[in-house]
């Protein structure tokens, strides 16, 4: 939904939605292959520890999702995975490939209500309280200065962001700093008293997660391991830390599409699974609390009749509809400043009180719609004589502000091996030109994704020659919003280097480079 960020960028259009895919709802196993449809009862392939059931057993037409799925489809939207849960039981989910259900994805700041969950247990368990002062924890961090407005800072603020900060920090803004990101807050002006202005800020989630640290000697991940992810079952998670050992608490975590949906599941459970109370029920209501009216809880957002929820950038969502025992996960590459949320809402929780369609014809065409989910349009192989006639060589690239030094394509029939060599070293994409490829590299997006730099990404990668001189490669970095489109242009001994990103918060294409070829 995408409150984070400013500025509005379009979406290229939206692929055609056949390919194979395996889909489960319900418990049916639902594969369409050019050989035509098969339907089989299965376990879900990938073991969740959640029930499944059907839609209409839990008072929701399979119409409505279809209704909504449709709208998704013309609006253009690019979601990566969606599961819907009430009453116990997921009632509908589905994966537009190359996103699987086992895959993590990059949550962005659907984290901060996380970490909301850490400060709510370590202040359950006596560790500090509310109304504790922000300086208070750091007293080796603060400026020479600290003026009254800074003083008056307490966690409750930190948690409604009314910091009284003038503007919102960026996760991105930190991540390339490798100084105490504690003392940075602590930089920051306090223009407003605390208390009084709601500005949405990742800094405010920083120091929430620091003082979680501080007062338990763990990061906030660590601390939450037994108290949160063994109870639901969430595993294979990551969450690195930044400079102290602390983590950025307000983004950095990645986790399964699942994973948002148990959260989810949790608070709309008021704090209980398999009844045991996990999170202290006065936490999840008051996380859920219009502290800052018709707008935001704890780290929560508001939405209609009592709906919260959490928000990632790009659209990472958890949505729980407390009056209705229901809860939408999704997780999606979606342009800052788009009007998703407000379509999520004319459809959601309208569905779960209106009228139920009984009709079988529904329920097959919504397991056919979901078991067709793809990203990208149908792979159509295609060669070029200067495939073999380029193979092998370097080609220069003149200095530029990504710090690429040269690039190097090798063909076979069957892949190509793209070598990037930049500042931090040489890295490797094998593209499938046939079908797409899988694998991992430690090439990443940086500035065209949003300043994310890990050590080692999964990507999907396929190439296909535009016309005789123009190769052009998708890498779909499916642990992440984030697909790249990277076009090579051979005109005699030059090649012209171009590459763009489907969603970011800043450019979303990278200067043109004119590469020579090495003698």
């Amino acid at each position: 939904m995408s409150h984070h960020n400013e500025q509005e960028y379009g979406l290229s259009p939206r692929p055609s939605r056949r390919a194979a895919l395996q889909l489960l709802l319900g418990g049916a196993a639902v594969v369409v292959t050019p050989g035509g449809l098969s339907s089989a009862r299965a376990e879900t392939a990938f073991a969740d520890g959640l029930s499944r059931g059907r839609p209409e057993e839990q008072g929701i037409a399979p119409s409505a999702i279809l209704n909504f799925l449709d709208e998704v489809d013309r609006q253009g939207y690019e979601l990566h995975s969606f599961m819907l849960w009430r009453n116990g039981q997921v009632v509908a989910e589905g994966w537009w490939q190359p996103y699987r259900a086992e895959r993590s994805h990059m949550m962005h700041s659907l984290t901060k209500s996380v970490t909301a969950c850490a400060v709510g247990l370590a202040i359950a368990d006596g560790r500090f309280g509310v109304q504790d002062k922000a300086i208070s924890f750091f007293k080796d961090k603060l400026p020479s200065d600290v003026d009254d407005k800074l003083a008056a800072m307490t966690v409750e603020d930190l948690l409604t962001m009314r910091t009284g900060h003038a503007s919102m920090t960026s996760g991105s803004a930190w991540r390339p700093i490798k100084t105490s990101w504690v003392a940075e807050f602590f930089k920051i002006p306090v223009v407003h008293q605390p208390g009084t202005k709601w500005v949405y800020t990742s800094a405010a989630t920083y120091l929430l997660s620091a003082i979680v640290t501080k007062t338990t000697g763990e990061a906030v991940a660590d601390y939450l391991k037994p108290r949160l992810f063994a109870p639901l079952g969430i595993s294979g998670h990551e969450w690195p830390v930044g400079p102290e050992g602390i983590s950025p608490g307000a983004n950095g975590l990645s986790w399964k599409t699942v994973d948002c949906l148990k959260l989810g599941i949790l608070h709309a459970q008021k704090g209980q699974w398999n009844g045991k109370q996990v999170l202290p029920a006065d936490w999840v209501a008051a996380v859920q609390y219009p502290h800052v009216k018709d707008t935001y809880g704890y780290q929560w957002w508001l939405g209609p009749e009592g709906t919260f929820y959490a928000d990632g950038l790009f659209d990472q969502l958890s949505f729980v509809f407390p009056g209705h025992n229901a809860v939408l996960a999704i997780t999606a590459g979606i342009p800052p400043g788009s009007r998703f949320g407000k379509m999520v809402f004319r459809h959601f929780p309208a569905m779960f009180s209106g009228a139920l369609a009984k009709s079988d014809a529904d329920a097959g065409e919504l397991k056919m719609r979901t078991a067709n989910l793809h990203l990208l349009p149908p792979f159509m192989p295609a060669s070029s004589p200067v495939a073999a006639q380029i193979s092998g060589k370097t080609w220069q690239m003149p200095e530029n502000g990504d710090g690429i030094k040269s690039v190097k394509l090798s063909f076979d029939d069957r892949h190509c091996t793209f070598t990037m060599d930049d500042n931090r070293g040489t890295h490797t994409i094998e593209v499938g030109l046939d079908a797409p490829l899988e694998g991992t590299t430690t090439m990443t997006g940086n500035r065209l994704h949003h300043e994310y730099q890990p050590d080692v990404m999964r990507v999907v990668a396929s190439g296909v020659w535009r016309d005789v001189r123009t190769f052009a490669m998708t890498w779909t970095f499916v642990e992440s919003a984030f697909r790249d489109t990277v076009t090579c242009t051979f005109e005699g001994a030059q090649m012209r280097l171009a590459r763009s990103v489907n969603v970011n918060s800043s450019a979303l294409d990278m200067p043109t480079l004119l590469g020579k070829a090495q003698a």
